[in-house]
């Protein structure tokens, strides 16, 4: 849209995306119906759908300090107020999430017939650099992995154990259903590279109400995990011999739950993204790691850890579920760096002093 020059459609005795209650009322009219239409229809995740509300909320009290009603907005009005977010300190990468949120509500809007082109669709996001995601090593990844806390229940410690929940105290008993359920979650993160969403998406069997619903589930007969990530792609993953095994122990002292989530809290519910986080992060400073441990790292972990063994970049790629190959190759560099790393620590030369200048 050169210039934002682009006309808006008219709706008789009245602008449209407005009311008779006035722009402000339409602004909140438009987002709430495009929040509605992303959660009902397209069937995104609720934190998903929240992000989207935040950023529309930006765009609202930037249109209101023109004022500007959202359906007369112009390309000017997004580069201008792009600018002013970068201005403030905000970076590129959070720009650019921004304006993803903004592009897809007016790619809506257009849909509706409200606007005739989208002014967010040529302006891009200031560039920033990409940071390397963050992965354990293989060392520090085994450490986590075989982590046991002791929870005073004694065959615990002593490894993945068959332990009735009945049979414990009741504080024992709580104790070795946290600590089962974490070395699971730790194992299967670290196993399957899944997403945390995944992770807590997952059901203890499959079902056709859980399909319905996009919640994955876990069969340990087969040693997969049936998981349905971004945009509701299905994929089946394989889950590693201990993981199994940590899962098969969990599974005892889970028992029968009303709910049908593979993990579960102490209420019996599924669990949230905000509890493992907050669960790992606790088990890895336990466990002796010098840095906090979140989900999305140990995917990071599996990813690069799977690379350096095997080479095999589409393999991986399919294992992640990511529908581009270039979201995968950010793993070629991390994995050029361990080689870069053992290299400068072993080669004979790698420190090796050159020769003198005259």
């Amino acid at each position: 849209m050169p210039g934002g020059s682009a006309q808006v459609k008219e709706e008789p005795a009245q602008r449209a995306g407005d009311t008779e209650q006035g722009p402000q009322a339409s602004r909140l009219l438009l987002v709430e119906r495009y929040l509605e239409y992303v959660r009902v229809e397209k069937r995104l995740a609720a934190r998903t759908v929240e992000l989207y509300a935040l950023d529309l909320q930006k765009l609202k009290d930037y249109a209101a300090k023109v004022p500007v009603a959202l359906t007369d907005v112009r390309n000017a009005h997004i580069r201008r107020w792009v600018a002013q977010m970068h201005s403030g300190g905000r970076s590129g990468r959070g720009i650019a999430l921004i304006m993803s949120g903004w592009r897809g509500f007016y790619a809506w809007l257009g849909r509706q017939g409200l606007v005739a082109s989208n002014p967010v669709q040529d302006v891009r996001a200031p560039k920033a650099p990409k940071p390397l995601p963050k992965a354990l090593g293989v060392d520090e990844a085994v450490q986590l992995a075989n982590f046991k806390k002791d929870s005073g229940t004694g065959p615990i410690d002593e490894g993945y154990s068959q332990i009735s929940s009945k049979a414990l105290a009741p504080r024992a008993a709580e104790a070795a259903f946290l600590e089962l359920r974490d070395a699971a979650m730790v194992e299967l993160l670290y196993s399957s590279g899944l997403r945390v969403g995944e992770l807590i998406g997952l059901d203890a069997q499959a079902s056709a109400e859980g399909n319905a619903a996009g919640q994955g589930w876990i069969d340990v007969q087969a040693a997969q995990a049936h998981v349905c990530g971004k945009g509701r792609k299905w994929r089946a993953v394989p889950v590693g011999r201990m993981a199994i095994a940590a899962l098969e122990a969990w599974l005892q002292v889970r028992g029968v739950a009303k709910s049908p989530a593979l993990f579960i809290g102490r209420n019996g519910t599924r669990l949230t993204a905000q509890s493992v986080w907050a669960r790992l992060r606790s088990r890895s400073l336990q466990a002796g790691l010098s840095t906090p441990v979140h989900p999305h790292m140990l995917r990071h972990s599996f990813a690069s850890h799977l690379l350096q063994s095997s080479g095999d970049l589409r393999a991986v790629q399919e294992l992640l579920g990511h529908a581009n190959i270039s979201t995968t190759q950010v793993y070629t560099r991390l994995d050029f760096q361990h080689l870069a790393k053992a290299y400068d620590a072993a080669h004979p030369r790698a420190h090796a002093k050159g020769p003198k200048k005259g």
